[in-house]
Protein backbone atom coordinates (compact mmCIF):
# COMPACT_ATOMS: atom_id res chain seq x y z
CA UNK A 1 0.00 0.00 0.00
CA UNK A 2 1.58 3.22 -1.03
CA UNK A 3 -1.35 5.48 -0.97
CA UNK A 4 -4.64 6.00 0.63
CA UNK A 5 -7.45 4.60 -1.51
CA UNK A 6 -10.61 6.01 -2.58
CA UNK A 7 -12.30 2.38 -3.57
CA UNK A 8 -15.38 0.58 -2.88
CA UNK A 9 -15.97 -1.94 0.93
CA UNK A 10 -13.21 -4.69 0.47
CA UNK A 11 -15.30 -7.89 0.97
CA UNK A 12 -12.05 -9.43 1.93
CA UNK A 13 -11.45 -6.86 4.37
CA UNK A 14 -10.03 -8.39 7.91
CA UNK A 15 -12.38 -7.16 10.02
CA UNK A 16 -14.66 -8.19 12.71
CA UNK A 17 -17.12 -6.70 15.49
CA UNK A 18 -17.72 -7.57 19.21
CA UNK A 19 -20.28 -9.04 21.13
CA UNK A 20 -24.06 -7.36 20.86
CA UNK A 21 -25.22 -5.81 24.37
CA UNK A 22 -28.78 -4.16 24.08
CA UNK A 23 -29.32 -3.85 20.51
CA UNK A 24 -26.03 -2.29 20.08
CA UNK A 25 -22.13 -4.07 19.78
CA UNK A 26 -19.68 -3.51 22.40
CA UNK A 27 -16.73 -5.09 22.96
CA UNK A 28 -16.26 -8.90 24.12
CA UNK A 29 -13.24 -10.74 24.30
CA UNK A 30 -11.29 -10.13 21.16
CA UNK A 31 -7.97 -12.33 20.55
CA UNK A 32 -5.33 -11.04 22.66
CA UNK A 33 -1.80 -10.22 20.17
CA UNK A 34 0.76 -8.82 22.30
CA UNK A 35 2.59 -7.93 19.15
CA UNK A 36 -0.18 -5.66 17.87
CA UNK A 37 -0.30 -2.26 18.34
CA UNK A 38 -3.87 -1.08 18.97
CA UNK A 39 -5.54 1.48 18.35
CA UNK A 40 -9.09 3.31 19.36
CA UNK A 41 -10.74 5.96 17.29
CA UNK A 42 -14.09 7.93 19.24
CA UNK A 43 -15.54 10.66 18.58
CA UNK A 44 -19.15 12.24 18.30
CA UNK A 45 -21.34 10.91 15.58
CA UNK A 46 -20.33 12.15 11.96
CA UNK A 47 -17.04 13.24 12.88
CA UNK A 48 -15.45 11.04 10.06
CA UNK A 49 -14.00 7.73 12.33
CA UNK A 50 -15.39 5.04 9.95
CA UNK A 51 -13.42 7.65 6.88
CA UNK A 52 -10.37 7.93 9.12
CA UNK A 53 -10.55 3.99 9.21
CA UNK A 54 -10.74 3.75 5.66
CA UNK A 55 -7.94 6.22 5.27
CA UNK A 56 -5.03 4.25 6.98
CA UNK A 57 -6.30 1.17 5.75
CA UNK A 58 -5.99 2.31 2.01
CA UNK A 59 -9.33 0.86 1.30
CA UNK A 60 -12.99 1.50 2.26
CA UNK A 61 -13.13 -1.22 5.15
CA UNK A 62 -15.69 0.75 7.09
CA UNK A 63 -18.78 1.80 5.85
CA UNK A 64 -19.75 5.73 5.90
CA UNK A 65 -22.61 7.94 5.63
CA UNK A 66 -22.92 11.33 4.95
CA UNK A 67 -26.19 11.87 6.33
CA UNK A 68 -26.64 13.62 9.65
CA UNK A 69 -26.64 10.54 11.74
CA UNK A 70 -23.90 8.37 12.59
CA UNK A 71 -22.89 4.86 10.78
CA UNK A 72 -21.47 3.21 13.29
CA UNK A 73 -24.21 0.77 15.16
CA UNK A 74 -21.11 -0.59 17.50
CA UNK A 75 -17.59 -1.56 18.14
CA UNK A 76 -15.79 -2.18 15.20
CA UNK A 77 -12.19 -3.78 14.57
CA UNK A 78 -9.82 -4.21 11.42
CA UNK A 79 -6.43 -5.30 11.28
CA UNK A 80 -3.98 -3.47 9.14
CA UNK A 81 -0.67 -4.61 8.22
CA UNK A 82 0.89 -2.36 6.32
CA UNK A 83 1.97 1.23 7.15
CA UNK A 84 3.25 3.91 4.66
CA UNK A 85 4.65 0.74 3.05
CA UNK A 86 6.12 -0.48 6.39
CA UNK A 87 4.67 -3.62 8.43
CA UNK A 88 3.11 -3.16 10.74
CA UNK A 89 0.68 -5.26 13.10
CA UNK A 90 -2.44 -2.51 13.86
CA UNK A 91 -5.66 -3.00 14.87
CA UNK A 92 -7.90 -0.23 14.39
CA UNK A 93 -11.34 0.01 17.11
CA UNK A 94 -13.99 2.20 15.31
CA UNK A 95 -16.62 3.13 17.84
CA UNK A 96 -19.95 4.34 18.04
CA UNK A 97 -20.27 8.00 17.54
CA UNK A 98 -21.10 10.23 20.48
CA UNK A 99 -23.57 13.31 21.07
CA UNK A 100 -26.35 11.43 19.45
CA UNK A 101 -30.22 11.80 20.93
CA UNK A 102 -32.43 9.16 22.14
CA UNK A 103 -33.37 8.52 18.53
CA UNK A 104 -30.01 8.28 16.86
CA UNK A 105 -28.15 5.54 15.71
CA UNK A 106 -27.18 4.54 19.02
CA UNK A 107 -28.16 7.47 21.76
CA UNK A 108 -26.20 9.38 23.70
CA UNK A 109 -26.26 7.63 27.39
CA UNK A 110 -25.87 3.73 25.47
CA UNK A 111 -22.49 4.71 23.18
CA UNK A 112 -21.09 6.63 26.05
CA UNK A 113 -21.55 3.61 28.40
CA UNK A 114 -20.12 1.54 25.71
CA UNK A 115 -17.40 3.43 25.07
CA UNK A 116 -16.41 4.05 28.86
CA UNK A 117 -16.38 -0.06 29.35
CA UNK A 118 -14.40 -0.09 26.08
CA UNK A 119 -11.67 2.54 27.48
CA UNK A 120 -11.83 1.08 31.19
CA UNK A 121 -12.02 -2.57 30.12
CA UNK A 122 -8.77 -2.69 27.58
CA UNK A 123 -6.91 -0.14 29.34
CA UNK A 124 -6.84 -2.10 32.57
CA UNK A 125 -5.74 -5.14 30.51
CA UNK A 126 -3.06 -3.57 28.84
CA UNK A 127 -5.02 -3.42 25.77
CA UNK A 128 -5.02 0.17 23.85
CA UNK A 129 -1.98 1.85 23.08
CA UNK A 130 -3.28 4.59 21.40
CA UNK A 131 -6.57 6.80 21.45
CA UNK A 132 -7.39 8.96 18.71
CA UNK A 133 -9.60 11.52 19.28
CA UNK A 134 -11.45 12.65 16.24
CA UNK A 135 -13.68 15.92 16.07
CA UNK A 136 -14.92 17.85 12.69
CA UNK A 137 -12.87 21.52 12.22
CA UNK A 138 -16.01 23.15 11.97
CA UNK A 139 -16.96 22.70 15.66
CA UNK A 140 -16.84 24.97 18.36
CA UNK A 141 -13.72 24.33 20.48
CA UNK A 142 -15.05 24.51 23.68
CA UNK A 143 -17.68 21.53 22.97
CA UNK A 144 -14.71 19.50 22.33
CA UNK A 145 -14.20 19.26 26.45
CA UNK A 146 -16.70 16.84 27.19
CA UNK A 147 -16.21 14.35 25.36
CA UNK A 148 -12.23 14.66 25.70
CA UNK A 149 -13.02 14.32 29.65
CA UNK A 150 -15.02 11.46 29.21
CA UNK A 151 -11.88 9.97 27.14
CA UNK A 152 -9.00 11.02 29.50
CA UNK A 153 -11.20 9.68 33.01
CA UNK A 154 -10.71 5.94 31.54
CA UNK A 155 -7.39 5.95 30.25
CA UNK A 156 -5.53 8.73 32.48
CA UNK A 157 -4.06 5.73 35.20
CA UNK A 158 -2.16 4.02 32.50
CA UNK A 159 -0.77 7.66 30.55
CA UNK A 160 -2.49 6.47 27.42
CA UNK A 161 -1.67 9.01 25.05
CA UNK A 162 -4.29 10.85 23.24
CA UNK A 163 -3.70 12.63 19.90
CA UNK A 164 -6.48 14.60 18.50
CA UNK A 165 -7.52 14.51 14.77
CA UNK A 166 -9.10 17.00 13.15
CA UNK A 167 -11.45 16.25 10.33
CA UNK A 168 -13.32 18.03 7.14
CA UNK A 169 -10.81 20.20 6.30
CA UNK A 170 -10.67 20.14 2.30
CA UNK A 171 -11.72 23.82 2.62
CA UNK A 172 -9.69 25.14 5.11
CA UNK A 173 -7.20 28.03 4.06
CA UNK A 174 -4.33 28.19 3.74
CA UNK A 175 -2.95 25.18 4.76
CA UNK A 176 -5.10 22.45 6.57
CA UNK A 177 -2.44 22.78 9.93
CA UNK A 178 -3.38 26.57 10.34
CA UNK A 179 -6.45 24.84 11.97
CA UNK A 180 -4.47 23.81 15.03
CA UNK A 181 -2.36 26.84 14.45
CA UNK A 182 -5.23 29.43 15.24
CA UNK A 183 -6.95 26.51 18.20
CA UNK A 184 -4.00 25.04 19.71
CA UNK A 185 -4.29 28.33 22.52
CA UNK A 186 -8.04 27.69 23.32
CA UNK A 187 -7.34 24.20 23.32
CA UNK A 188 -5.01 24.27 26.35
CA UNK A 189 -6.84 27.07 27.94
CA UNK A 190 -9.85 24.69 28.17
CA UNK A 191 -7.38 22.29 29.94
CA UNK A 192 -7.43 19.90 26.79
CA UNK A 193 -3.57 18.42 26.66
CA UNK A 194 -3.04 16.14 23.83
CA UNK A 195 0.03 13.62 22.64
CA UNK A 196 -0.05 15.07 19.30
CA UNK A 197 -2.01 16.26 16.24
CA UNK A 198 -3.38 15.82 12.38
CA UNK A 199 -5.20 18.01 10.62
CA UNK A 200 -6.92 15.88 7.63
CA UNK A 201 -9.34 15.40 5.24
CA UNK A 202 -10.75 12.64 3.25
CA UNK A 203 -12.22 13.48 0.56
CA UNK A 204 -11.28 12.76 -3.56
CA UNK A 205 -13.60 14.67 -5.09
CA UNK A 206 -10.93 17.03 -6.92
CA UNK A 207 -7.07 17.14 -7.61
CA UNK A 208 -7.06 19.81 -4.44
CA UNK A 209 -8.90 17.09 -1.94
CA UNK A 210 -6.87 14.07 -3.79
CA UNK A 211 -3.19 15.88 -2.85
CA UNK A 212 -4.76 16.98 0.74
CA UNK A 213 -6.17 13.73 1.05
CA UNK A 214 -2.39 12.28 0.24
CA UNK A 215 -0.77 14.94 3.17
CA UNK A 216 -3.81 13.41 5.59
CA UNK A 217 -3.04 10.15 5.22
CA UNK A 218 1.01 10.98 6.09
CA UNK A 219 -0.03 12.88 8.79
CA UNK A 220 -2.12 9.94 10.55
CA UNK A 221 0.15 7.40 9.54
CA UNK A 222 3.15 9.90 11.52
CA UNK A 223 0.84 9.67 14.82
CA UNK A 224 0.30 5.43 14.67
CA UNK A 225 3.94 4.70 12.92
CA UNK A 226 5.57 7.36 16.19
CA UNK A 227 3.65 5.87 19.18
CA UNK A 228 4.30 2.40 17.63
CA UNK A 229 7.89 2.80 17.69
CA UNK A 230 7.30 4.50 21.29
CA UNK A 231 4.94 1.23 22.47
CA UNK A 232 8.29 -0.87 21.16
CA UNK A 233 11.34 0.84 23.18
CA UNK A 234 9.26 1.86 25.52
CA UNK A 235 10.83 5.31 25.19
CA UNK A 236 8.39 8.31 24.57
CA UNK A 237 9.89 11.66 22.56
CA UNK A 238 8.33 14.63 21.74
CA UNK A 239 6.31 14.76 18.35
CA UNK A 240 4.72 17.79 18.24
CA UNK A 241 3.22 20.81 20.13
CA UNK A 242 0.92 19.37 22.36
CA UNK A 243 3.17 16.65 24.48
CA UNK A 244 2.02 15.50 27.57
CA UNK A 245 5.62 13.42 27.94
CA UNK A 246 8.89 14.70 29.48
CA UNK A 247 10.96 16.96 27.39
CA UNK A 248 12.52 19.94 27.85
CA UNK A 249 11.11 23.16 28.14
CA UNK A 250 11.92 26.81 28.02
CA UNK A 251 8.79 28.40 29.13
CA UNK A 252 8.44 29.03 32.71
CA UNK A 253 5.47 27.77 35.03
CA UNK A 254 3.85 29.53 37.24
CA UNK A 255 0.68 28.28 39.43
CA UNK A 256 -1.56 31.29 40.80
CA UNK A 257 -3.77 30.19 43.97
CA UNK A 258 -5.94 31.94 46.52
CA UNK A 259 -9.24 32.74 47.68
CA UNK A 260 -12.80 33.51 45.49
CA UNK A 261 -12.39 37.02 44.45
CA UNK A 262 -8.70 37.66 45.44
CA UNK A 263 -8.16 38.97 42.03
CA UNK A 264 -6.38 35.94 40.54
CA UNK A 265 -7.84 36.11 36.96
CA UNK A 266 -6.94 40.44 37.23
CA UNK A 267 -3.89 39.67 38.34
CA UNK A 268 -3.26 37.13 34.72
CA UNK A 269 -4.26 40.09 32.84
CA UNK A 270 -1.88 42.36 34.98
CA UNK A 271 0.68 40.48 33.74
CA UNK A 272 -0.22 40.15 30.21
CA UNK A 273 -0.29 43.63 29.87
CA UNK A 274 -4.34 42.61 28.14
CA UNK A 275 -7.97 40.99 29.13
CA UNK A 276 -6.71 37.35 28.34
CA UNK A 277 -8.55 35.78 31.40
CA UNK A 278 -12.69 36.07 32.66
CA UNK A 279 -13.29 38.40 35.59
CA UNK A 280 -16.13 38.97 37.48
CA UNK A 281 -17.04 41.25 40.19
CA UNK A 282 -20.40 39.56 41.85
CA UNK A 283 -19.92 37.09 44.61
CA UNK A 284 -19.62 34.14 42.34
CA UNK A 285 -16.30 32.84 41.13
CA UNK A 286 -15.71 32.78 37.85
CA UNK A 287 -12.96 30.58 37.61
CA UNK A 288 -14.66 27.02 37.90
CA UNK A 289 -11.28 24.68 36.47
CA UNK A 290 -7.53 25.49 36.24
CA UNK A 291 -7.07 27.38 33.25
CA UNK A 292 -3.77 27.84 31.68
CA UNK A 293 -2.49 31.45 29.70
CA UNK A 294 0.23 31.80 27.74
CA UNK A 295 2.33 35.14 28.77
CA UNK A 296 5.48 36.79 26.98
CA UNK A 297 7.77 38.56 29.10
CA UNK A 298 10.61 40.96 28.45
CA UNK A 299 11.03 37.56 25.46
CA UNK A 300 10.53 34.77 27.77
CA UNK A 301 7.52 32.99 27.83
CA UNK A 302 5.60 31.47 31.19
CA UNK A 303 2.67 29.72 31.01
CA UNK A 304 0.10 30.90 34.10
CA UNK A 305 -1.74 28.62 35.70
CA UNK A 306 -5.29 30.33 37.14
CA UNK A 307 -6.67 27.89 39.91
CA UNK A 308 -10.56 27.57 41.25
CA UNK A 309 -10.78 29.78 44.75
CA UNK A 310 -9.92 28.34 47.92
CA UNK A 311 -12.27 29.45 50.40
CA UNK A 312 -12.84 28.54 54.23
CA UNK A 313 -12.64 24.86 54.16
CA UNK A 314 -16.40 22.95 55.74
CA UNK A 315 -17.78 19.36 55.60
CA UNK A 316 -20.56 19.93 53.48
CA UNK A 317 -19.55 22.30 51.32
CA UNK A 318 -18.13 20.37 48.12
CA UNK A 319 -16.45 23.48 46.30
CA UNK A 320 -13.57 23.58 48.40
CA UNK A 321 -12.82 20.03 48.30
CA UNK A 322 -13.52 20.07 44.21
CA UNK A 323 -11.05 23.22 44.32
CA UNK A 324 -8.20 21.45 46.05
CA UNK A 325 -8.57 18.08 44.17
CA UNK A 326 -8.24 20.30 40.84
CA UNK A 327 -5.04 21.71 42.17
CA UNK A 328 -3.70 18.78 42.80
CA UNK A 329 -4.55 17.24 39.33
CA UNK A 330 -2.84 19.96 37.89
CA UNK A 331 0.25 19.40 39.71
CA UNK A 332 1.01 16.26 39.27
CA UNK A 333 0.32 16.98 35.44
CA UNK A 334 2.70 19.33 35.04
CA UNK A 335 5.38 17.93 37.23
CA UNK A 336 4.98 15.19 34.48
CA UNK A 337 5.75 18.33 32.00
CA UNK A 338 9.26 19.73 33.28
CA UNK A 339 8.17 21.16 36.85
CA UNK A 340 6.41 24.21 38.28
CA UNK A 341 8.93 27.28 39.02
CA UNK A 342 6.62 29.66 41.26
CA UNK A 343 3.40 29.57 43.01
CA UNK A 344 1.85 32.80 42.89
CA UNK A 345 -0.08 33.38 46.02
CA UNK A 346 -2.74 36.50 45.15
CA UNK A 347 -4.29 38.04 48.46
CA UNK A 348 -6.29 41.06 48.88
CA UNK A 349 -5.49 43.97 51.71
CA UNK A 350 -7.02 43.45 54.79
CA UNK A 351 -6.66 41.19 58.28
CA UNK A 352 -4.60 37.65 57.89
CA UNK A 353 -7.32 35.49 58.21
CA UNK A 354 -7.25 31.66 59.08
CA UNK A 355 -8.20 30.73 55.66
CA UNK A 356 -5.58 32.64 54.20
CA UNK A 357 -2.82 30.72 56.59
CA UNK A 358 -4.58 27.44 55.31
CA UNK A 359 -4.13 28.18 52.04
CA UNK A 360 -0.24 29.14 52.15
CA UNK A 361 0.08 25.74 54.05
CA UNK A 362 -1.77 23.42 51.80
CA UNK A 363 0.02 24.46 48.53
CA UNK A 364 3.56 24.91 50.10
CA UNK A 365 3.50 22.45 52.38
CA UNK A 366 1.79 19.58 51.41
CA UNK A 367 0.53 20.04 47.22
CA UNK A 368 4.36 21.37 46.71
CA UNK A 369 6.28 19.55 50.03
CA UNK A 370 8.91 23.12 50.33
CA UNK A 371 9.85 22.18 46.80
CA UNK A 372 8.29 25.12 44.96
CA UNK A 373 9.32 28.58 45.61
CA UNK A 374 6.45 31.31 46.20
CA UNK A 375 5.69 35.21 46.01
CA UNK A 376 2.94 36.82 47.83
CA UNK A 377 0.69 39.22 45.65
CA UNK A 378 -1.00 41.83 47.83
CA UNK A 379 -4.01 43.57 45.92
CA UNK A 380 -6.69 46.16 46.29
CA UNK A 381 -3.91 48.42 46.95
CA UNK A 382 -5.21 51.34 45.04
CA UNK A 383 -6.49 53.59 47.74
CA UNK A 384 -2.72 53.70 49.54
CA UNK A 385 -0.47 56.31 49.21
CA UNK A 386 2.66 54.44 49.05
CA UNK A 387 1.11 50.90 47.86
CA UNK A 388 4.78 48.98 49.63
CA UNK A 389 3.90 50.83 52.75
CA UNK A 390 1.18 48.01 53.57
CA UNK A 391 4.26 45.66 53.43
CA UNK A 392 6.03 47.56 55.67
CA UNK A 393 3.38 47.77 58.48
CA UNK A 394 2.28 44.07 58.06
CA UNK A 395 5.04 41.79 57.28
CA UNK A 396 6.09 41.80 60.72
CA UNK A 397 2.67 39.79 61.84
CA UNK A 398 3.37 37.51 58.66
CA UNK A 399 6.37 36.19 60.61
CA UNK A 400 4.58 35.86 63.80
CA UNK A 401 2.34 33.64 61.75
CA UNK A 402 5.61 31.73 60.03
CA UNK A 403 4.11 32.48 57.01
CA UNK A 404 7.64 33.59 54.79
CA UNK A 405 7.54 34.13 51.33
CA UNK A 406 10.57 34.28 48.86
CA UNK A 407 9.29 38.06 47.35
CA UNK A 408 6.28 39.81 47.25
CA UNK A 409 4.52 42.45 45.36
CA UNK A 410 1.85 45.48 46.39
CA UNK A 411 -0.31 46.17 43.64
CA UNK A 412 -3.72 46.74 41.92
CA UNK A 413 -5.36 45.76 38.68
CA UNK A 414 -8.21 48.30 38.96
CA UNK A 415 -7.71 49.90 35.29
CA UNK A 416 -8.96 53.39 36.81
CA UNK A 417 -5.40 53.99 37.96
CA UNK A 418 -3.56 53.92 34.84
CA UNK A 419 -0.38 55.25 36.90
CA UNK A 420 -0.69 52.70 39.67
CA UNK A 421 -1.16 49.60 37.12
CA UNK A 422 1.89 50.06 35.36
CA UNK A 423 3.59 50.45 38.82
CA UNK A 424 1.78 47.28 39.47
CA UNK A 425 2.90 45.59 36.52
CA UNK A 426 6.53 46.53 36.74
CA UNK A 427 6.41 45.14 40.45
CA UNK A 428 4.75 42.11 39.98
CA UNK A 429 7.27 41.08 36.74
CA UNK A 430 10.33 42.24 39.20
CA UNK A 431 10.00 39.69 41.69
CA UNK A 432 8.69 37.01 39.54
CA UNK A 433 11.88 37.38 37.46
CA UNK A 434 13.82 37.60 40.44
CA UNK A 435 12.37 34.57 41.96
CA UNK A 436 12.72 32.13 39.03
CA UNK A 437 16.17 33.86 37.12
CA UNK A 438 18.11 31.22 35.60
CA UNK A 439 15.26 28.06 36.38
CA UNK A 440 17.31 27.35 39.35
CA UNK A 441 15.24 26.80 41.78
CA UNK A 442 12.11 24.83 39.77
CA UNK A 443 10.62 22.10 41.86
CA UNK A 444 11.96 18.32 40.84
CA UNK A 445 12.25 19.28 37.65
CA UNK A 446 10.38 16.67 36.54
CA UNK A 447 10.87 13.09 36.86
CA UNK A 448 7.47 11.34 38.82
CA UNK A 449 9.51 12.86 42.02
CA UNK A 450 7.24 15.97 42.90
CA UNK A 451 5.20 13.98 45.37
CA UNK A 452 8.00 12.05 46.22
CA UNK A 453 6.97 12.36 49.77
CA UNK A 454 3.23 10.90 49.63
CA UNK A 455 4.60 8.00 47.13
CA UNK A 456 6.02 5.89 49.60
CA UNK A 457 2.94 5.87 51.03
CA UNK A 458 0.78 4.21 48.59
CA UNK A 459 1.12 0.72 49.43
CA UNK A 460 0.68 1.84 52.67
CA UNK A 461 -2.77 0.48 54.47
CA UNK A 462 -2.73 3.47 56.60
CA UNK A 463 -2.09 5.98 53.61
CA UNK A 464 -5.20 7.75 54.52
CA UNK A 465 -3.98 8.59 58.39
CA UNK A 466 -0.53 9.50 57.22
CA UNK A 467 -2.45 12.10 54.47
CA UNK A 468 -4.36 13.35 57.22
CA UNK A 469 -1.60 13.74 59.76
CA UNK A 470 0.26 15.86 57.15
CA UNK A 471 -3.05 17.88 56.48
CA UNK A 472 -3.38 18.75 60.33
CA UNK A 473 0.05 19.50 61.90
CA UNK A 474 1.22 20.86 58.21
CA UNK A 475 -1.95 22.93 57.28
CA UNK A 476 -3.48 23.05 60.77
CA UNK A 477 -6.80 21.49 59.57
CA UNK A 478 -9.33 20.12 61.81
CA UNK A 479 -9.19 16.45 61.59
CA UNK A 480 -12.81 16.15 60.05
CA UNK A 481 -11.58 18.49 57.28
CA UNK A 482 -8.66 16.52 56.85
CA UNK A 483 -10.00 13.25 56.49
CA UNK A 484 -12.78 13.82 54.12
CA UNK A 485 -9.57 15.50 51.58
CA UNK A 486 -7.51 12.69 52.21
CA UNK A 487 -9.86 10.44 51.12
CA UNK A 488 -10.30 12.21 47.92
CA UNK A 489 -6.71 12.55 47.32
CA UNK A 490 -5.53 8.52 48.51
CA UNK A 491 -7.33 7.56 45.06
CA UNK A 492 -5.80 10.38 42.84
CA UNK A 493 -1.99 9.82 44.10
CA UNK A 494 -2.49 5.78 44.34
CA UNK A 495 -3.84 5.52 40.65
CA UNK A 496 -0.48 7.63 39.38
CA UNK A 497 2.36 5.70 41.72
CA UNK A 498 0.60 1.90 40.36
Amino acid sequence: MSSPAGTQPSSSSNSSHFYSSSNHTEVGEPPHRADTFNVVICGEAGSGKSSLVNLIAGENVAVTSSDAGGCTAGTHAYDISTIRNETFKVKLVDTAGLDEGPRGTVPDKEARRILRKLLRTRTEQGDIHLVMYCVRGERVVRTLRRNYELIRSQVKKKKVPIVLVVTCLESYKPEMEEWWTVNERTISNLGMTFAGHACITTETMTSMHMERRTQSYDAVCKLIKHYYLSNKTGIHTELSRGTIHNVPRTERNIIVFGETGAGKSSLINLMAGKNVADTCCGVEACTTRWKEYFIKFGGEPFKVFDTVGLNEPQLGIPQYFDAVENAHSLIQDLEREGGIDLLLFCMPAGRLKAMHQCNYRLFRYFLCDKKVPIVLAITNLEREQNMESWWTRNQETFRKKKIRFDGHACITAVEHYPTLQTKSHDAIWDVITNVTAGGQKRARNGGNDLFVSLMPLAGNLHVRKDIVSRLTKRCHMSPEVAKELAGRIKKDVVERVI
